[in-house]
């Protein structure tokens, strides 16, 4: 049996039938398991991204209810055609959730403003880009539909990735700019900021750092896929749109964390904090 031929473990069946998703960035991670569950409750997903060979082999392996479509959300015209994809194949668009991200480990004194433009780039303008393209092509005409915009806790701060801290920061002040904007049109606009999960990505992450990642959560432990799937069913489900215009973290607690910088077992022998090798 195909990971989408399983049923949600708690969610009732068909919560989203009838529903086509579009997930960027799905190929991998919070993505992928996203979009299994979002297929896992009734709807069809298309998974967006960069790179055709992860996309098609996610497709294969996670079975029905799920296709695919490469393109670039940091370019607008890629965005829309993202977008007039799954139109042509499936007709309608009705939840867009807008995972695609990234950001790498330096101090701040030390970002270059080719590496700020990059983050920026991708989480904010991408992000935009991909509203902008879901609501003029498809949710306002069809009278309704749901956005959910994945950033990053904790919201004190991200010594280590300030970067990426204030470009999702402003994604999350534009969800409540959107939400209140497209309200009238039946469109919800939620964000959801996700701790620190265990998936591949983490992998590329030096290894103190990954040592380290786990107890800076007081809930013990690095989250599940899963957890951030569930909650990301739930914003697209009905009732999504109650949520509309909030950003609900969901990082066991690491908002909460407070201590000394860097917390133990994250800095080198040195003190320092250890920068991510760019490719």
């Amino acid at each position: 049996m195909k990971e989408t031929e399983r049923p949600s473990e708690i969610f009732a069946p068909g919560l989203l039938s009838g529903r086509v998703a579009l997930v960027t960035g799905g190929g991998t991670g919070l993505g992928r398991a996203t979009a299994q569950e979002l297929a896992r409750c009734g709807a069809h997903v298309t998974i967006a991204g960069r790179r055709e060979e992860v996309l098609a082999e996610t497709v294969a392996e996670l079975g029905p209810g799920l296709d695919w479509v490469a393109g670039d959300v940091r370019d607008g015209a890629s965005a829309e055609l993202l977008v007039a994809r799954v139109l042509e194949r499936h007709g309608r668009l009705d939840v867009l959730v807008n995972n695609a991200g990234g950001q790498y480990f330096t101090p701040a004194e030390l970002i270059a403003a080719k590496g700020w433009r990059a983050v920026w780039r991708l989480n904010v303008q991408g992000m935009l880009n991909m509203c902008d393209a879901a609501f003029g092509l498809a949710m306002r005409s069809a009278g309704g539909g749901a956005i959910v915009n994945v950033t990053l806790s904790p919201h004190h701060g991200m010594p280590g990735m300030a970067h990426s801290g204030a470009a999702r920061a402003t994604v999350e002040a534009l969800t409540r700019e959107l939400a209140e904007r497209w309200a009238e049109a039946g469109v919800s606009v939620a964000a959801v900021a996700a701790g620190v999960f265990e998936t591949d990505v983490l992998a590329k992450y030096p290894a103190t750092v990954r040592a380290g990642a786990a107890r800076t959560v007081p809930l013990g432990r690095l989250g599940d896929v899963a957890e951030h799937a569930w909650l990301v069913a739930l914003l697209a489900s009905p009732l999504g749109r109650a949520f509309s215009g909030s950003t609900v973290t969901l990082d066991g607690a690491r908002d909460n964390w407070a201590g000394p910088w860097p917390p133990e077992g994250l800095a080198d022998a040195s003190g320092t904090v250890p920068s991510e090798e760019r490719r």
